[in-house]
């Protein structure tokens, strides 16, 4: 603040900072948009449930943010891919012969 403070006059740090509180009340809305849809996922057992869905909105958001500086779309495609087979819950071992220690 200090730093736009003295490039800037008050009016223009007003203006910055109000845009900066629209850009914080955006994410806001957008990452409980999301938690309540990893929410509503939940109830139906097709998302894990080690994670709080507010903790995996937060990545899905992430990985979102991240689409943006990736190069194609083929590399935003594989980066969908690994972010919904992380909210997948993991597959039952039942059966399964897993190495015991």
């Amino acid at each position: 603040m200090c730093h736009h403070r003295q490039r800037h006059g008050t009016r223009e740090l007003a203006a910055l900072l109000h845009r900066g509180e629209q850009v914080a009340h955006a994410q806001q809305q957008l990452a409980h948009l999301f938690r309540d849809l990893l929410t509503e996922v939940a109830a139906t057992g097709d998302l894990r449930d080690d994670l709080a869905p507010d903790e995996l909105a937060s990545y899905c958001l992430h990985a979102l943010a991240a689409a943006g500086d990736l190069p194609s779309e083929a590399a935003v495609d594989r980066l969908v891919g690994v972010t919904l087979t992380g909210l997948r819950p993991p597959r039952s071992s039942v059966g399964v012969n897993a190495p015991t220690r």
